[in-house]
């Protein structure tokens, strides 16, 4: 199975290095120096790490036959894909692949049918179960554990416990109101 574990963006410096947005939990497994990784499109791959280091909170890599700052910038936005045995799980109990929660049945607590998960969006700050509506549409629900407390595979279902208005626009607080002076 392939899984997406970066983004290539903006040369760095001279020497060929790249920034690279992490899409994935485990980097130091996946983005290891001598890991040789398939790309979208796949006629820039497969690319195989020379080096890593973090800059400035940045992950910087440099690949094998990318020696200068022109063909760093011609691999930006590349994504980097990685193969992994679909049996395989992330070592910490909290974490999950994509590929596990595609599909699961969403249920608030009370076990209200709130659809099924389509995709899961990886934005910078956190990521959003997109969750299609059995009536049609979608839900994005951010993928906290204050929302999302329970993923259970076996059962195939996600059990979520969504503050006031994420499902029901008619049920939202309003935090504080501006009143005309």
């Amino acid at each position: 199975m392939q899984l997406v574990v970066a983004r290539i963006g903006r040369a760095h410096g001279i020497k060929g290095e790249v920034t690279v947005e992490v899409r994935t939990d485990e980097p130091e497994l996946r983005l290891a120096p001598g890991a040789v990784l398939a790309t979208d499109p796949s006629a820039v791959g497969p690319l195989t790490i020379e080096t890593g280091r973090v800059h400035s909170g940045r992950l910087l890599l440099r690949f094998a036959g990318v020696a200068d700052r022109t063909a760093a910038e011609a691999l930006r936005n590349t994504l980097l894909i990685a193969e992994v045995d679909p049996e395989e799980v992330p070592e910490d109990p909290e974490e999950f692949y994509d590929h596990q929660l595609i599909d699961l049945d969403v249920v608030t607590r009370d076990g209200t049918v709130v659809g099924r998960i389509t995709e899961v969006s990886h934005l910078p700050y956190q990521d959003l179960l997109v969750v299609g509506r059995p009536e049609g549409g979608e839900v994005l629900i951010p993928f906290v554990a204050e929302i999302v407390p329970e993923i259970d595979l076996e059962e195939q279902r996600a059990v979520i416990d969504p503050p006031p208005g994420l499902l029901d626009d008619a049920q939202a607080e309003v935090a504080s109101s501006r009143e005309d002076s």
